[in-house]
């Protein structure tokens, strides 16, 4: 049992949480060296199915732990396969055009276009019958303005990447309510791995459709593979996991919405990009957006937040190991 005091095992979640974050955030300059040497659907295929053989891993580890076999193993990966096949083709829908997107844009704007998602999830949340609370709306203008000066070029054009980046974003909010509908009766490893191994063979599918060189020069992409999938992926999203029973819901939504600014710093720092003035004029109205729908109050039992670059939102049940005393 966790005798730690409840101040120190929230202190303990948010500093997970962030190292989350800056890895997600890092995920961004893999993404885009990845994207200079493999095919979009090759790429997103090898690394979700490197991060799902992460997190099988840890299941198999923690069923043996606690026990869990046979009859009981089956069922709860029989309760995921539904769930897990639809939310995956969404993620691979996302991630396709995320991945796509990502060899035509800078790594600072990909991240932030990608955040937007953070707003779009509760304002599509009102044709489900959730209430739009003011603050949502004010990030919502905030962000749409932020946004404007990220994407739109001279004479009101979207470029190619940025255009793309927008419909990941979209598709993002899409997989994030279709999550939000499955998380909190289904164990959140398992759900999780179903989704990533989904995803991965989806891909991998439309690699062999589309892809000029499907499954071809992986050894030049082996660093980007290996972060997006093993670190990014399964890493990170373990840390998730280990943080959520501790974690206050607002407090983790702000946390891990940082993945944003890590991602441009990463690109600023490793790639030497810049997004210029504008964008980070742009960028910077788009953090404060986001931030300003996270602090709303959010309708259901819980919030799910994500960062779906490389993991589904935080389900409310996870099959998770205690964090140490």
């Amino acid at each position: 049992m966790n005798r730690l005091p409840i101040n120190t095992r929230r202190w303990r979640a948010n500093l997970l949480l962030l190292a989350a974050a800056v890895l997600w955030g890092f995920a961004f300059t893999a993404q885009r060296v990845g994207a200079e040497r493999v095919s979009p659907f090759t790429f997103n295929s090898v690394r979700f199915a490197l991060g799902a053989a992460l997190i099988t891993i840890v299941i198999l580890a923690l069923d043996r732990k606690r026990g869990i076999r046979g009859a009981t193993r089956r069922s709860m990966n029989r309760s995921v396969l539904g769930p897990g096949l639809l939310c995956g083709s969404l993620l691979t829908v996302a991630v396709g055009f995320q991945q796509a997107a990502m060899k035509d844009t800078s790594v600072g704007t990909a991240a932030f276009v990608t955040g937007f998602y953070l707003v779009l999830v509760p304002l599509l949340g009102v044709f489900l019958g959730h209430k739009l609370h003011w603050l949502t709306l004010a990030g919502l203008v905030i962000a749409l303005v932020g946004l404007y000066f990220v994407t739109i070029k001279g004479a009101f054009t979207i470029p190619k990447g940025n255009g793309l980046m927008l419909c990941a974003a979209v598709s993002f909010a899409f997989h994030v309510l279709a999550v939000d509908r499955f998380a909190g009766r289904l164990p959140g490893l398992r759900f999780a791995a179903s989704q990533f191994w989904f995803c991965a063979i989806t891909s991998g599918a439309g690699a062999l459709a589309f892809d000029q060189h499907p499954f071809g020069s992986l050894n030049l992409a082996l660093v980007p593979l290996g972060y997006g999938g093993l670190i990014s992926v399964g890493l990170a999203y373990t840390f998730q996991v280990l943080a959520q029973r501790d974690a206050q819901p607002t407090q983790a939504t702000l946390i891990m919405s940082l993945e944003t600014v890590f991602g441009a710093l990463g690109g600023a720092w490793l790639l030497h990009e810049s997004m210029g003035g504008r964008g980070y004029f742009g960028a910077a109205l788009m953090a404060v957006g986001i931030v300003l729908s996270q602090l709303a109050p959010q309708p259901g039992p819980a919030h799910h937040v994500a960062a779906p670059a490389t993991r589904p939102p935080k389900p409310a049940s996870q099959d998770a190991p205690t964090p140490p005393s």
